[in-house]
């Protein structure tokens, strides 16, 4: 298996959501993009952890998904109940949540 094709298919999946989060204002395109950096890092762990002969990186792996389906039913909740407050889910008009 050659794994610098992982390694470069990780690097790209984590480019490509790490250009989602800056340039998109959208709360759920932000919160895929940020999805799919973490699946990246996953790509990342199993290959590297395939590679050396070890499961220390799968071990990772199932912290990292745990951490993350809790991030998402978090911020997914956050998201419907500002949309159900205010009618909108722009990060811009965030601000207006201030003290």
């Amino acid at each position: 298996m050659n794994y610098q094709l992982l390694f470069v298919l990780s690097f790209v999946l984590f480019v490509v959501g790490m250009i989602g989060v800056a340039m998109r204002r959208n709360v759920i395109i932000v919160l895929v993009s940020l999805e799919l950096m973490l699946n990246a890092v996953n790509i990342l762990f199993v290959s590297a952890s395939k590679y050396l002969h070890t499961l220390d990186g799968q071990v990772f792996v199932i912290m990292v998904i745990t951490i993350a389906a809790a991030e998402a039913a978090i911020a997914l909740a956050l998201v419907v109940r500002l949309f159900r407050t205010m009618g909108m889910v722009k990060i811009d008009d965030l601000k207006r949540l201030k003290w």
